[in-house]
Protein backbone atom coordinates (compact mmCIF):
# COMPACT_ATOMS: atom_id res chain seq x y z
CA UNK A 1 0.00 0.00 0.00
CA UNK A 2 1.63 3.39 -0.93
CA UNK A 3 -0.20 6.74 -1.51
CA UNK A 4 1.04 10.18 -2.11
CA UNK A 5 1.13 12.64 0.98
CA UNK A 6 -1.41 15.48 0.74
CA UNK A 7 0.47 18.78 0.35
CA UNK A 8 -2.24 20.69 2.22
CA UNK A 9 -2.05 19.05 5.25
CA UNK A 10 -5.50 17.30 4.67
CA UNK A 11 -6.98 14.20 5.29
CA UNK A 12 -4.16 12.03 6.60
CA UNK A 13 -3.13 8.57 4.20
CA UNK A 14 -0.96 5.58 4.98
CA UNK A 15 2.35 4.84 2.58
CA UNK A 16 5.15 3.08 3.11
CA UNK A 17 8.24 4.52 4.80
CA UNK A 18 10.55 6.71 3.15
CA UNK A 19 14.14 7.75 4.57
CA UNK A 20 12.85 11.20 4.69
CA UNK A 21 10.07 10.23 7.47
CA UNK A 22 13.21 9.42 10.05
CA UNK A 23 13.37 12.35 12.12
CA UNK A 24 9.45 12.07 12.13
CA UNK A 25 9.47 8.32 13.22
CA UNK A 26 12.09 9.18 15.78
CA UNK A 27 9.88 11.88 17.54
CA UNK A 28 6.71 9.39 17.36
CA UNK A 29 8.95 6.58 19.54
CA UNK A 30 9.83 9.14 21.94
CA UNK A 31 6.58 11.30 22.28
CA UNK A 32 4.29 7.68 22.56
CA UNK A 33 7.57 5.67 24.52
CA UNK A 34 6.22 5.71 27.88
CA UNK A 35 3.11 3.34 28.44
CA UNK A 36 1.74 5.31 25.60
CA UNK A 37 2.95 8.92 26.90
CA UNK A 38 6.04 10.96 26.54
CA UNK A 39 9.17 9.53 27.04
CA UNK A 40 11.54 12.11 26.65
CA UNK A 41 11.67 12.94 30.06
CA UNK A 42 12.49 9.48 30.89
CA UNK A 43 15.31 8.94 28.68
CA UNK A 44 18.81 11.27 28.14
CA UNK A 45 19.51 8.76 24.77
CA UNK A 46 16.51 10.46 22.68
CA UNK A 47 17.80 7.84 19.88
CA UNK A 48 18.10 4.77 21.97
CA UNK A 49 13.83 3.78 21.78
CA UNK A 50 13.90 4.87 18.09
CA UNK A 51 16.99 2.72 17.52
CA UNK A 52 15.45 -0.58 19.25
CA UNK A 53 11.78 -0.34 18.32
CA UNK A 54 11.45 1.17 14.96
CA UNK A 55 14.53 2.01 12.98
CA UNK A 56 15.85 -1.45 12.79
CA UNK A 57 12.61 -2.53 10.69
CA UNK A 58 12.88 -0.09 7.99
CA UNK A 59 16.44 -0.62 7.45
CA UNK A 60 16.21 -4.61 7.49
CA UNK A 61 12.68 -5.01 6.57
CA UNK A 62 11.53 -1.67 4.28
CA UNK A 63 8.27 -3.71 2.49
CA UNK A 64 6.69 -3.72 6.40
CA UNK A 65 7.04 -0.33 7.41
CA UNK A 66 4.21 2.44 6.87
CA UNK A 67 3.37 5.67 8.21
CA UNK A 68 0.37 7.63 8.45
CA UNK A 69 1.36 11.29 6.59
CA UNK A 70 -0.65 14.08 7.57
CA UNK A 71 0.60 15.32 4.57
CA UNK A 72 3.79 17.44 5.84
CA UNK A 73 5.15 14.75 8.06
CA UNK A 74 4.81 11.57 9.63
CA UNK A 75 2.45 11.43 12.79
CA UNK A 76 2.37 7.68 12.81
CA UNK A 77 3.80 4.31 11.74
CA UNK A 78 3.96 1.04 11.90
CA UNK A 79 6.54 -1.94 11.44
CA UNK A 80 7.28 -5.48 12.09
CA UNK A 81 8.71 -8.70 10.09
CA UNK A 82 7.36 -11.73 9.26
CA UNK A 83 10.15 -13.64 10.85
CA UNK A 84 11.23 -12.74 14.36
CA UNK A 85 13.86 -15.55 14.23
CA UNK A 86 15.52 -14.42 11.14
CA UNK A 87 15.13 -10.55 12.18
CA UNK A 88 16.54 -11.47 15.76
CA UNK A 89 19.74 -13.20 13.85
CA UNK A 90 19.83 -9.85 11.05
CA UNK A 91 19.50 -7.11 14.08
CA UNK A 92 22.63 -8.82 15.59
CA UNK A 93 24.91 -9.32 12.46
CA UNK A 94 23.46 -6.11 10.26
CA UNK A 95 22.07 -3.58 12.84
CA UNK A 96 23.61 -3.87 16.04
CA UNK A 97 27.39 -3.06 14.17
CA UNK A 98 25.51 0.28 13.05
CA UNK A 99 24.03 1.42 16.72
CA UNK A 100 26.26 -0.14 19.11
CA UNK A 101 29.18 2.26 20.09
CA UNK A 102 26.63 4.98 20.18
CA UNK A 103 24.49 2.38 22.74
CA UNK A 104 26.85 1.01 24.82
CA UNK A 105 26.83 -2.30 26.36
CA UNK A 106 26.23 -1.66 30.39
CA UNK A 107 29.49 -3.22 32.00
CA UNK A 108 27.10 -3.51 35.74
CA UNK A 109 23.40 -4.58 36.08
CA UNK A 110 21.50 -1.46 34.78
CA UNK A 111 20.48 1.05 37.14
CA UNK A 112 18.77 3.41 34.76
CA UNK A 113 15.76 3.64 32.03
CA UNK A 114 18.02 4.13 29.75
CA UNK A 115 20.80 1.81 30.75
CA UNK A 116 17.83 -1.06 30.91
CA UNK A 117 16.88 -0.17 27.05
CA UNK A 118 20.90 -0.37 26.02
CA UNK A 119 20.84 -4.02 27.13
CA UNK A 120 17.53 -5.03 25.54
CA UNK A 121 19.21 -3.46 22.43
CA UNK A 122 22.40 -5.62 22.90
CA UNK A 123 20.03 -8.77 23.24
CA UNK A 124 18.05 -9.03 20.25
CA UNK A 125 17.58 -13.12 20.87
CA UNK A 126 15.78 -11.84 23.90
CA UNK A 127 12.70 -11.40 20.91
CA UNK A 128 12.64 -14.97 20.66
CA UNK A 129 10.62 -17.35 23.16
CA UNK A 130 9.26 -20.44 22.87
CA UNK A 131 5.87 -19.63 24.09
CA UNK A 132 5.67 -17.03 20.69
CA UNK A 133 6.60 -19.69 18.23
CA UNK A 134 2.64 -20.16 16.55
CA UNK A 135 3.42 -16.28 16.23
CA UNK A 136 6.24 -16.14 13.55
CA UNK A 137 6.13 -11.96 12.87
CA UNK A 138 5.69 -9.19 14.84
CA UNK A 139 5.11 -5.39 15.17
CA UNK A 140 5.11 -1.84 16.42
CA UNK A 141 2.47 0.62 16.27
CA UNK A 142 2.80 4.11 17.62
CA UNK A 143 0.08 7.37 16.88
CA UNK A 144 0.42 10.69 18.50
CA UNK A 145 -2.25 11.53 20.85
CA UNK A 146 -3.82 13.83 18.64
CA UNK A 147 -4.19 11.14 15.47
CA UNK A 148 -5.42 8.30 18.02
CA UNK A 149 -9.03 7.46 18.58
CA UNK A 150 -9.69 8.52 14.37
CA UNK A 151 -9.60 5.37 12.94
CA UNK A 152 -6.14 5.91 12.07
CA UNK A 153 -4.45 3.09 13.98
CA UNK A 154 -6.77 0.29 12.56
CA UNK A 155 -5.85 1.61 8.49
CA UNK A 156 -2.37 1.31 9.67
CA UNK A 157 -2.84 -2.16 11.46
CA UNK A 158 -4.98 -2.96 8.27
CA UNK A 159 -1.98 -2.52 5.84
CA UNK A 160 0.46 -4.15 7.94
CA UNK A 161 -1.51 -7.13 8.40
CA UNK A 162 -2.08 -7.94 4.60
CA UNK A 163 1.62 -7.17 4.04
CA UNK A 164 2.52 -9.70 6.82
CA UNK A 165 -0.19 -12.26 5.46
CA UNK A 166 1.45 -11.61 1.77
CA UNK A 167 4.80 -12.33 3.26
CA UNK A 168 3.64 -15.69 4.04
CA UNK A 169 3.37 -15.13 7.70
CA UNK A 170 0.42 -16.72 9.08
CA UNK A 171 0.23 -14.81 12.81
CA UNK A 172 1.70 -11.76 14.74
CA UNK A 173 2.07 -11.15 17.89
CA UNK A 174 2.89 -7.62 20.04
CA UNK A 175 4.42 -6.90 23.43
CA UNK A 176 2.76 -4.40 25.32
CA UNK A 177 3.00 -2.83 28.92
CA UNK A 178 0.01 -4.76 30.92
CA UNK A 179 -0.49 -1.16 32.58
CA UNK A 180 -1.01 0.62 28.95
CA UNK A 181 -4.70 0.49 29.71
CA UNK A 182 -5.74 2.02 26.50
CA UNK A 183 -3.64 0.42 24.14
CA UNK A 184 -5.24 -2.94 25.71
CA UNK A 185 -8.71 -1.71 24.24
CA UNK A 186 -7.28 -0.58 21.00
CA UNK A 187 -5.54 -4.20 20.34
CA UNK A 188 -8.84 -5.96 21.62
CA UNK A 189 -11.11 -4.09 19.55
CA UNK A 190 -8.92 -5.33 16.65
CA UNK A 191 -9.43 -8.86 17.34
CA UNK A 192 -6.02 -9.52 19.28
CA UNK A 193 -6.36 -12.56 22.35
CA UNK A 194 -3.74 -12.92 25.02
CA UNK A 195 -1.03 -15.25 24.67
CA UNK A 196 0.43 -17.11 27.42
CA UNK A 197 4.10 -16.27 28.07
CA UNK A 198 6.34 -17.52 31.24
CA UNK A 199 8.26 -15.07 32.86
CA UNK A 200 6.71 -11.99 31.19
CA UNK A 201 7.34 -9.80 33.38
CA UNK A 202 5.29 -6.24 33.20
CA UNK A 203 4.76 -7.32 29.35
CA UNK A 204 1.01 -8.50 27.87
CA UNK A 205 1.46 -10.75 24.44
CA UNK A 206 -1.18 -10.29 22.14
CA UNK A 207 -2.03 -12.34 18.81
CA UNK A 208 -3.83 -12.55 15.82
CA UNK A 209 -4.22 -14.28 12.64
CA UNK A 210 -2.87 -11.82 9.56
CA UNK A 211 -5.81 -13.08 7.51
CA UNK A 212 -8.51 -12.30 9.34
CA UNK A 213 -9.99 -9.12 8.38
CA UNK A 214 -10.05 -6.22 10.59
Amino acid sequence: MDAASNGDGGTPVIRLYRESDRDAMFDICMRTGWFGGDARGFYQDQELLPDIFAAPFTALEPHLAFVLDNGERAVGYVVGTSDTVRFAKEFRERWLPLVAERHPRPTDEPTSHDEVMANLLHNPEGMINPDLADYPAHLHIDILPEYQGRGYGRGLMRAQLTALHEAGAPRVFLGMLTANTAARAFYDRLGFHVIPVANAGPLTHLGRSTSEPL
